[in-house]
């Protein structure tokens, strides 16, 4: 089966609605790899910060599939659409990888372009797959991130591993 990438991020109850969004992946897929938790400033409009890590999986739904659910679990948490494309969010999960694909698939890229271009997908997909290849760069996460230009890591703060990521604080 296919390893799977996925990136969350959220700005509006980040804390509830990250913790309910790795709950439900987990229970479809069992175990998930979860990445350290960056915050970052809002990207595109003023804003709270954003929450962001990478959660990966291994699964055989076809990435179409894939994409419908990711939507669906932004649904039940409140994520409203036709907005600005830069705009607050409750939940955002984007498929990054499928496997070694290099597709198009529902009108999304996979591999997605997010990863070469914001900190906020690299660095937490540098932390849990540092090792594995880009689709289409043909180098591992780590190298692309070590040529990453320092200017677009500013105000990316990777955090401590808070209590409520563990599902441990009420």
């Amino acid at each position: 089966m296919p390893r799977c990438w996925v990136s969350i991020g959220s700005n509006i109850q980040p804390e509830e609605n990250i913790r309910a969004a790795l709950a439900e992946l987990h229970e479809a897929f069992g175990d998930i790899v979860v990445s350290p938790l960056y915050e970052t400033e809002a990207v595109g409009f003023p804003g709270d910060d954003f929450l962001n890590l990478i959660v990966g999986f291994e699964s055989d739904l076809p990435p179409g599939r894939l994409h419908d659910l990711m939507r669906a679990i932004e649904d039940r948490h409140g994520r409203q659409r036709g907005g600005e494309k830069f705009s607050a969010r409750t939940l955002d999960l984007d498929l990054l990888t499928y496997g070694d694909a290099v597709t198009e698939d529902g009108g999304k890229s996979l591999p997605r372009d997010e990863i070469l271009r914001y900190a906020f997908v690299l660095a937490p997909l540098t932390d849990v797959a540092g090792d594995e290849l880009h689709p289409q760069q043909g180098e591992p996460y780590r190298t692309l991130w070590s040529r990453f230009p320092e200017r677009d890591k500013k105000g990316l703060r990777r955090l401590d591993d808070p209590a409520w990521l563990q599902g441990n604080a009420d």
